[in-house]
């Protein structure tokens, strides 16, 4: 009852903190798989330049920790007179970020495609980008579903990095909370249900996705 009476008051910020987190995933997980779709063209498809050049940003951003490149961007750029506030700034950074590691998984879906395939795709006449566009791409999104959803269930767990900026996303606003009530083991495990619940949701929604987009006999097995 004292906690409940406690975090009735802190109810509008933890919603507004809420819908930070969201914005925040929903952004960097649509567009990181727009700047992946790129980078694994370039990477596969692409001439010599694209291929190292697209190749070293998907290992750079893989190796480097997210905070770095967070505080980089929000705390290097001033230095070339370009200032962010704290969401734009965590927005680029999980963009970027994010469209590295989904590169991967697409780029996994891409090699999983038969090369059988791509030489019927060229004996019927079509190019190298139809290939893509109507061969490769459909079928390659299919087997990346379930990595894709990982990522968005990364980047609802890695929001909580964006209060080292002074982000109000939930995470900060739940700290702030703790701090003010001392009431820590009550908020905490409040917002890792919070947590548990988003992330559920993603999961069975990547479930009802995956059995909408089924097809018998469309599964990795001859990759065995």
């Amino acid at each position: 009852m004292r906690f409940i009476e406690k975090i009735i008051p802190y109810i509008p910020l933890l919603t507004k903190g809420l819908g930070i987190t969201l914005e925040l995933t929903i952004l960097s997980a649509f567009f990181g798989f727009i700047g992946a779709i790129f980078l694994v063209i370039g990477m596969l498809y692409g001439n010599r330049f694209f291929k190292i050049l697209s190749t070293g940003f998907v290992t750079l951003i893989r190796g480097t920790p997210m905070m770095v490149q967070l505080f980089l961007i929000y705390f290097g750029l001033p230095g070339i007179d370009i200032r962010l506030s704290p969401l734009t700034a965590s927005i680029i950074a999980f963009i970027i970020n994010s469209s590295a590691y989904q590169a991967e998984y697409l780029k996994g879906g891409f090699l999983a495609i038969s090369k059988e395939q791509l030489e019927a795709s060229y004996s019927i006449g079509l190019n190298k980008w139809k290939t893509i566009q109507y061969i490769i791409f459909p079928q390659a999104l299919r087997f990346a579903i379930p990595a894709l959803s990982n990522e968005i269930v990364y980047l609802i767990q890695y929001t909580s990095v964006a209060y080292t900026i002074g982000l109000p996303e939930l995470f900060y606003i739940s700290k702030n909370f703790a701090s003010k009530t001392y009431m820590n083991i009550e908020i905490y495990v409040f917002i890792g249900i919070v947590y548990l619940i988003l992330i559920y949701i993603v999961t069975r929604a990547t479930e009802i996705i995956q059995k909408k987009f089924y097809i018998p006999g469309f599964d990795l097995s001859h990759l065995k």
